[in-house]
Protein backbone atom coordinates (compact mmCIF):
# COMPACT_ATOMS: atom_id res chain seq x y z
CA UNK A 1 0.00 0.00 0.00
CA UNK A 2 1.48 3.34 -1.08
CA UNK A 3 0.57 5.19 2.12
CA UNK A 4 2.42 2.64 4.23
CA UNK A 5 5.39 2.76 1.88
CA UNK A 6 5.56 6.54 2.27
CA UNK A 7 5.35 6.22 6.06
CA UNK A 8 8.15 3.68 6.03
CA UNK A 9 10.37 5.90 3.91
CA UNK A 10 9.60 8.96 6.06
CA UNK A 11 10.78 6.99 9.07
CA UNK A 12 13.87 5.74 7.24
CA UNK A 13 14.86 9.23 6.07
CA UNK A 14 14.01 11.03 9.33
CA UNK A 15 17.61 11.44 10.49
CA UNK A 16 18.65 12.76 7.09
CA UNK A 17 15.83 15.31 7.14
CA UNK A 18 16.89 16.39 10.63
CA UNK A 19 20.52 16.69 9.50
CA UNK A 20 19.47 18.84 6.55
CA UNK A 21 17.38 21.03 8.81
CA UNK A 22 20.30 21.47 11.22
CA UNK A 23 22.64 22.41 8.39
CA UNK A 24 20.19 25.01 7.14
CA UNK A 25 19.54 26.31 10.66
CA UNK A 26 23.25 26.77 11.30
CA UNK A 27 23.73 28.57 7.97
CA UNK A 28 20.79 30.98 7.62
CA UNK A 29 20.60 33.61 4.91
CA UNK A 30 18.41 36.68 4.65
CA UNK A 31 15.67 37.20 2.09
CA UNK A 32 16.85 37.29 -1.54
CA UNK A 33 20.39 36.41 -0.41
CA UNK A 34 19.86 32.64 -0.10
CA UNK A 35 22.77 31.81 -2.40
CA UNK A 36 24.34 29.03 -0.35
CA UNK A 37 20.93 27.69 0.62
CA UNK A 38 19.95 27.50 -3.05
CA UNK A 39 23.21 25.71 -3.84
CA UNK A 40 22.56 23.23 -1.01
CA UNK A 41 19.01 22.54 -2.25
CA UNK A 42 20.22 21.98 -5.81
CA UNK A 43 22.93 19.56 -4.65
CA UNK A 44 20.45 17.58 -2.55
CA UNK A 45 17.92 17.35 -5.37
CA UNK A 46 20.61 16.15 -7.78
CA UNK A 47 21.79 13.57 -5.22
CA UNK A 48 18.23 12.24 -5.13
CA UNK A 49 18.32 11.92 -8.90
CA UNK A 50 16.01 14.79 -9.78
CA UNK A 51 17.30 16.40 -12.96
CA UNK A 52 14.48 18.65 -14.17
CA UNK A 53 15.50 21.76 -12.22
CA UNK A 54 14.91 25.36 -13.27
CA UNK A 55 16.26 28.47 -11.57
CA UNK A 56 13.59 31.00 -10.58
CA UNK A 57 13.67 34.36 -8.80
CA UNK A 58 17.50 34.27 -8.70
CA UNK A 59 17.79 32.04 -5.62
CA UNK A 60 14.74 29.81 -6.09
CA UNK A 61 14.18 26.50 -7.84
CA UNK A 62 11.44 24.48 -9.41
CA UNK A 63 11.85 20.76 -9.95
CA UNK A 64 9.70 18.00 -11.41
CA UNK A 65 9.07 14.46 -10.21
CA UNK A 66 7.23 12.59 -12.94
CA UNK A 67 5.24 9.48 -12.27
CA UNK A 68 3.51 7.34 -14.84
CA UNK A 69 1.44 9.29 -17.36
CA UNK A 70 3.08 12.59 -16.29
CA UNK A 71 0.59 14.91 -17.95
CA UNK A 72 -2.48 13.37 -16.30
CA UNK A 73 -2.45 15.79 -13.36
CA UNK A 74 0.11 18.16 -11.83
CA UNK A 75 0.23 19.21 -8.17
CA UNK A 76 2.78 21.56 -6.62
CA UNK A 77 4.50 21.54 -3.23
CA UNK A 78 6.16 24.69 -1.88
CA UNK A 79 8.81 25.53 0.73
CA UNK A 80 10.37 28.89 1.60
CA UNK A 81 14.07 29.24 2.39
CA UNK A 82 14.91 32.65 3.90
CA UNK A 83 15.77 33.56 7.48
CA UNK A 84 15.24 36.62 9.69
CA UNK A 85 17.54 39.39 11.05
CA UNK A 86 17.41 38.05 14.62
CA UNK A 87 20.25 37.15 17.00
CA UNK A 88 19.69 33.54 18.08
CA UNK A 89 19.57 32.94 21.85
CA UNK A 90 19.37 29.14 21.71
CA UNK A 91 22.43 27.21 22.88
CA UNK A 92 22.16 24.19 20.60
CA UNK A 93 24.70 22.34 18.43
CA UNK A 94 23.08 23.75 15.32
CA UNK A 95 22.96 27.38 16.52
CA UNK A 96 23.23 29.99 13.77
CA UNK A 97 26.79 30.58 12.62
CA UNK A 98 25.77 33.73 10.80
CA UNK A 99 25.69 36.50 13.46
CA UNK A 100 22.44 38.43 13.51
CA UNK A 101 20.64 36.02 11.18
CA UNK A 102 18.39 33.19 12.39
CA UNK A 103 15.84 30.71 11.08
CA UNK A 104 13.31 32.01 13.59
CA UNK A 105 10.26 31.20 11.45
CA UNK A 106 10.95 27.57 10.61
CA UNK A 107 11.85 27.94 6.96
CA UNK A 108 14.77 25.60 7.57
CA UNK A 109 12.21 22.97 8.59
CA UNK A 110 10.07 23.73 5.54
CA UNK A 111 13.01 23.30 3.15
CA UNK A 112 14.25 20.15 4.87
CA UNK A 113 10.73 18.68 4.85
CA UNK A 114 10.28 19.30 1.14
CA UNK A 115 13.70 17.80 0.39
CA UNK A 116 12.61 14.76 2.38
CA UNK A 117 9.29 14.60 0.55
CA UNK A 118 11.18 14.87 -2.75
CA UNK A 119 13.34 11.88 -1.86
CA UNK A 120 10.29 9.83 -0.91
CA UNK A 121 8.34 10.80 -4.02
CA UNK A 122 11.24 10.13 -6.33
CA UNK A 123 11.55 6.64 -4.88
CA UNK A 124 7.85 5.81 -5.36
CA UNK A 125 7.41 7.61 -8.70
CA UNK A 126 6.53 4.38 -10.48
CA UNK A 127 3.55 3.94 -8.13
CA UNK A 128 1.55 7.08 -8.99
CA UNK A 129 0.30 8.86 -12.10
CA UNK A 130 0.94 12.51 -12.77
CA UNK A 131 3.66 15.01 -11.91
CA UNK A 132 4.67 16.69 -8.70
CA UNK A 133 6.23 20.12 -9.05
CA UNK A 134 8.51 21.32 -6.26
CA UNK A 135 8.90 25.03 -5.51
CA UNK A 136 11.77 26.20 -3.31
CA UNK A 137 11.30 29.94 -3.03
CA UNK A 138 13.31 32.85 -1.62
CA UNK A 139 12.19 35.95 0.22
CA UNK A 140 8.98 35.06 2.01
CA UNK A 141 9.78 37.44 4.86
CA UNK A 142 10.28 40.65 2.88
CA UNK A 143 7.78 42.43 0.64
CA UNK A 144 6.91 42.15 -2.16
CA UNK A 145 7.49 38.45 -1.38
CA UNK A 146 9.49 35.81 -3.19
CA UNK A 147 6.31 34.05 -4.27
CA UNK A 148 5.47 37.01 -6.51
CA UNK A 149 8.87 36.70 -8.20
CA UNK A 150 8.51 32.93 -8.58
CA UNK A 151 5.18 33.48 -10.33
CA UNK A 152 6.70 36.24 -12.46
CA UNK A 153 9.42 33.83 -13.57
CA UNK A 154 6.95 31.15 -14.58
CA UNK A 155 7.06 28.81 -11.58
CA UNK A 156 3.38 28.00 -12.11
CA UNK A 157 3.76 27.32 -15.83
CA UNK A 158 5.22 24.58 -18.03
CA UNK A 159 3.62 22.55 -16.59
CA UNK A 160 0.87 24.44 -14.76
CA UNK A 161 -0.27 22.72 -11.54
CA UNK A 162 -3.95 22.32 -10.78
CA UNK A 163 -3.20 23.21 -7.17
CA UNK A 164 -0.43 23.94 -4.67
CA UNK A 165 0.15 22.75 -1.11
CA UNK A 166 2.30 24.55 1.45
CA UNK A 167 3.31 23.66 4.99
CA UNK A 168 4.31 25.93 7.89
CA UNK A 169 5.49 25.06 11.38
CA UNK A 170 3.21 26.02 14.28
CA UNK A 171 4.73 26.25 17.78
CA UNK A 172 1.29 26.38 19.41
CA UNK A 173 0.32 22.93 18.10
CA UNK A 174 1.91 19.86 19.75
CA UNK A 175 4.31 17.86 17.61
CA UNK A 176 2.46 14.95 16.07
CA UNK A 177 -0.55 17.01 15.06
CA UNK A 178 -1.35 19.19 12.06
CA UNK A 179 -3.98 21.84 11.39
CA UNK A 180 -6.12 22.81 8.41
CA UNK A 181 -8.67 25.52 7.63
CA UNK A 182 -10.89 25.92 4.59
CA UNK A 183 -11.53 29.36 3.12
CA UNK A 184 -9.97 32.58 4.40
CA UNK A 185 -7.11 31.77 6.74
CA UNK A 186 -4.46 34.53 6.91
CA UNK A 187 -4.50 38.31 6.60
CA UNK A 188 -3.22 40.77 4.06
CA UNK A 189 -0.29 42.85 5.32
CA UNK A 190 0.59 46.44 4.56
CA UNK A 191 3.55 48.41 5.87
CA UNK A 192 3.00 51.95 7.14
CA UNK A 193 5.73 54.60 7.13
CA UNK A 194 4.92 58.01 8.62
CA UNK A 195 7.08 61.07 9.19
CA UNK A 196 5.57 63.83 11.33
CA UNK A 197 7.36 67.12 10.73
CA UNK A 198 7.27 70.06 13.10
CA UNK A 199 9.62 72.70 14.49
CA UNK A 200 12.02 71.54 17.16
CA UNK A 201 13.87 73.39 19.86
CA UNK A 202 14.30 73.74 23.62
CA UNK A 203 11.87 71.67 25.64
CA UNK A 204 11.46 74.51 28.14
CA UNK A 205 9.87 76.74 25.49
CA UNK A 206 7.18 74.59 23.80
CA UNK A 207 5.11 77.68 22.96
CA UNK A 208 7.72 78.61 20.35
CA UNK A 209 7.71 75.17 18.73
CA UNK A 210 5.54 72.80 16.73
CA UNK A 211 6.04 69.64 18.76
CA UNK A 212 6.11 66.56 16.47
CA UNK A 213 6.34 64.21 19.49
CA UNK A 214 3.01 65.46 20.84
CA UNK A 215 1.46 65.33 17.37
CA UNK A 216 2.75 61.79 16.81
CA UNK A 217 1.30 60.70 20.14
CA UNK A 218 -2.14 61.98 19.19
CA UNK A 219 -1.79 60.46 15.73
CA UNK A 220 -1.06 56.92 16.96
CA UNK A 221 -4.10 57.01 19.23
CA UNK A 222 -6.38 58.61 16.63
CA UNK A 223 -5.57 56.05 13.95
CA UNK A 224 -6.83 53.25 16.17
CA UNK A 225 -10.39 54.36 15.38
CA UNK A 226 -9.90 52.91 11.89
CA UNK A 227 -10.16 49.47 13.50
CA UNK A 228 -12.25 50.23 16.60
CA UNK A 229 -14.86 52.47 14.95
CA UNK A 230 -14.72 52.28 11.15
CA UNK A 231 -14.22 48.53 10.60
CA UNK A 232 -17.12 46.10 10.48
CA UNK A 233 -17.05 43.64 13.40
CA UNK A 234 -17.42 40.93 10.75
CA UNK A 235 -14.04 41.79 9.20
CA UNK A 236 -11.06 41.17 11.48
CA UNK A 237 -8.49 43.96 11.27
CA UNK A 238 -5.27 44.81 13.09
CA UNK A 239 -3.43 48.15 13.17
CA UNK A 240 -0.18 48.13 15.14
CA UNK A 241 2.78 50.50 15.40
CA UNK A 242 6.07 48.91 16.35
CA UNK A 243 8.61 51.68 15.83
CA UNK A 244 8.55 55.33 16.95
CA UNK A 245 11.74 57.33 16.49
CA UNK A 246 12.05 60.80 18.03
CA UNK A 247 15.73 61.73 18.25
CA UNK A 248 15.46 64.45 20.86
CA UNK A 249 16.53 64.49 24.49
CA UNK A 250 15.09 65.34 27.91
CA UNK A 251 15.12 69.01 27.01
CA UNK A 252 15.23 68.83 23.22
CA UNK A 253 12.19 68.60 20.96
CA UNK A 254 13.24 67.13 17.57
CA UNK A 255 12.13 68.48 14.20
CA UNK A 256 10.46 65.23 13.18
CA UNK A 257 9.22 61.87 14.41
CA UNK A 258 9.27 58.69 12.34
CA UNK A 259 6.64 55.98 12.87
CA UNK A 260 6.38 52.51 11.37
CA UNK A 261 3.50 50.07 11.62
CA UNK A 262 1.40 47.41 9.96
CA UNK A 263 -2.21 47.08 8.87
CA UNK A 264 -3.80 43.68 8.34
CA UNK A 265 -7.25 42.54 7.34
CA UNK A 266 -9.21 39.85 5.49
CA UNK A 267 -11.22 41.82 2.94
CA UNK A 268 -9.81 43.62 -0.10
CA UNK A 269 -12.58 46.25 -0.35
CA UNK A 270 -12.21 47.18 3.29
CA UNK A 271 -8.43 47.12 2.91
CA UNK A 272 -8.59 49.83 0.24
CA UNK A 273 -11.15 51.86 2.20
CA UNK A 274 -9.05 51.64 5.36
CA UNK A 275 -6.02 52.98 3.51
CA UNK A 276 -7.99 56.08 2.52
CA UNK A 277 -9.43 56.45 6.01
CA UNK A 278 -5.96 56.35 7.58
CA UNK A 279 -4.64 58.96 5.15
CA UNK A 280 -7.61 61.29 5.79
CA UNK A 281 -7.38 61.05 9.58
CA UNK A 282 -3.61 61.42 9.65
CA UNK A 283 -3.31 64.42 7.36
CA UNK A 284 -6.21 66.25 9.00
CA UNK A 285 -4.87 65.72 12.52
CA UNK A 286 -1.24 66.56 11.80
CA UNK A 287 -2.03 69.62 9.73
CA UNK A 288 -4.65 70.73 12.26
CA UNK A 289 -1.92 70.74 14.93
CA UNK A 290 0.40 72.78 12.74
CA UNK A 291 2.64 70.03 11.43
CA UNK A 292 3.26 68.35 8.10
CA UNK A 293 3.03 64.67 7.29
CA UNK A 294 4.58 62.19 4.89
CA UNK A 295 2.55 58.97 4.93
CA UNK A 296 3.53 56.01 2.75
CA UNK A 297 1.45 52.83 2.63
CA UNK A 298 3.38 49.96 1.07
CA UNK A 299 0.85 47.40 -0.02
CA UNK A 300 2.04 43.92 0.88
CA UNK A 301 0.72 40.38 0.59
CA UNK A 302 -2.95 39.73 -0.12
CA UNK A 303 -5.05 37.67 2.27
CA UNK A 304 -4.59 33.94 2.04
CA UNK A 305 -7.59 31.84 1.09
CA UNK A 306 -7.45 28.06 1.13
CA UNK A 307 -9.45 26.47 -1.66
CA UNK A 308 -12.32 24.65 0.12
CA UNK A 309 -12.31 21.57 -2.09
CA UNK A 310 -8.54 21.05 -2.21
CA UNK A 311 -8.27 21.71 1.52
CA UNK A 312 -11.09 19.30 2.32
CA UNK A 313 -9.34 16.57 0.32
CA UNK A 314 -6.01 17.34 1.98
CA UNK A 315 -7.61 17.28 5.43
CA UNK A 316 -9.13 13.88 4.76
CA UNK A 317 -5.81 12.60 3.41
CA UNK A 318 -4.05 13.87 6.54
CA UNK A 319 -6.58 12.02 8.71
CA UNK A 320 -5.89 8.84 6.75
CA UNK A 321 -2.15 9.32 7.28
CA UNK A 322 -2.06 10.49 10.91
CA UNK A 323 -5.40 9.48 12.39
CA UNK A 324 -8.39 11.77 12.84
CA UNK A 325 -7.36 12.72 16.39
CA UNK A 326 -4.14 14.28 15.10
CA UNK A 327 -5.76 16.65 12.60
CA UNK A 328 -7.24 19.82 14.09
CA UNK A 329 -9.22 22.79 12.81
CA UNK A 330 -7.38 26.12 12.66
CA UNK A 331 -8.68 29.55 13.57
CA UNK A 332 -8.09 32.63 11.44
CA UNK A 333 -4.50 33.82 11.85
CA UNK A 334 -3.80 37.55 11.47
CA UNK A 335 -0.21 36.99 10.39
CA UNK A 336 0.52 37.15 6.66
CA UNK A 337 2.12 34.76 4.18
CA UNK A 338 3.20 35.27 0.60
CA UNK A 339 1.83 31.80 -0.20
CA UNK A 340 -1.29 33.93 -0.70
CA UNK A 341 0.04 34.93 -4.13
CA UNK A 342 -0.08 31.29 -5.25
CA UNK A 343 -3.61 30.89 -3.91
CA UNK A 344 -4.66 33.90 -6.00
CA UNK A 345 -3.45 32.09 -9.13
CA UNK A 346 -4.41 28.43 -8.55
CA UNK A 347 -6.15 26.36 -5.90
CA UNK A 348 -4.11 26.43 -2.71
CA UNK A 349 -3.93 24.63 0.62
CA UNK A 350 -1.71 26.04 3.35
CA UNK A 351 -1.62 23.97 6.53
CA UNK A 352 0.24 23.88 9.85
CA UNK A 353 2.74 21.35 11.19
CA UNK A 354 2.76 21.09 14.99
CA UNK A 355 6.27 21.53 16.44
CA UNK A 356 5.63 22.20 20.16
CA UNK A 357 7.09 20.09 22.95
CA UNK A 358 6.46 21.56 26.41
CA UNK A 359 8.44 18.81 28.17
CA UNK A 360 11.56 19.93 26.29
CA UNK A 361 10.79 23.63 26.68
CA UNK A 362 10.15 24.06 22.97
CA UNK A 363 7.37 26.61 23.35
CA UNK A 364 8.63 29.91 21.87
CA UNK A 365 6.71 31.59 19.10
CA UNK A 366 8.05 32.32 15.64
CA UNK A 367 10.13 35.47 15.09
CA UNK A 368 11.68 35.19 18.57
CA UNK A 369 15.35 34.56 19.48
CA UNK A 370 14.45 31.34 21.32
CA UNK A 371 12.29 29.75 18.62
CA UNK A 372 13.04 26.09 17.93
CA UNK A 373 11.13 23.00 16.86
CA UNK A 374 10.60 19.47 18.07
CA UNK A 375 12.60 17.72 15.37
CA UNK A 376 10.57 14.51 15.60
CA UNK A 377 7.90 16.50 13.74
CA UNK A 378 10.07 16.46 10.63
CA UNK A 379 9.16 12.82 9.98
CA UNK A 380 5.57 14.02 9.57
CA UNK A 381 6.76 17.14 7.76
CA UNK A 382 8.33 15.10 4.97
CA UNK A 383 6.00 12.10 4.91
CA UNK A 384 2.73 14.00 5.04
CA UNK A 385 3.73 16.37 2.24
CA UNK A 386 4.58 13.39 0.06
CA UNK A 387 1.31 11.66 0.91
CA UNK A 388 -0.81 14.79 0.33
CA UNK A 389 0.69 15.18 -3.14
CA UNK A 390 0.13 11.54 -4.07
CA UNK A 391 -3.38 11.52 -2.62
CA UNK A 392 -4.29 14.62 -4.62
CA UNK A 393 -2.95 13.08 -7.83
CA UNK A 394 -5.23 10.11 -7.26
CA UNK A 395 -8.32 12.36 -7.25
CA UNK A 396 -10.02 12.98 -10.60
Amino acid sequence: MLKEKIKSLASAYKEEVIANRRHLHANPELSYKEFQTAKFVKEKLEEIGIQQLESKAQTGWTALIEGKNPSKKIIALRADMDALPIVEANEVPYKSQNPGVMHACGHDAHTASLLGAAKILHEVRDQFEGTIKLLFQPGEEVAPGGASFMIRDGALENPRPSGIIGQHVMPFIPAGKVGFRQGIYMASADELYLTVKGKGGHGAMPETLIDPVLIASHLIVALQQVVSRAASPKIPSVLSFGRVEALGATNVIPNEVKIQGTFRTLNEEWRAAAHQKMLQIAHALVEGMGGKLDFEIRKGYPFLQNDPELTARATNAAKEYLGEENVIDLDIWMAAEDFAYYSQEISGCFYRLGTRNEAKGIISGVHTPTFDIEEDALEIGAGLMAWLAVAELQKP
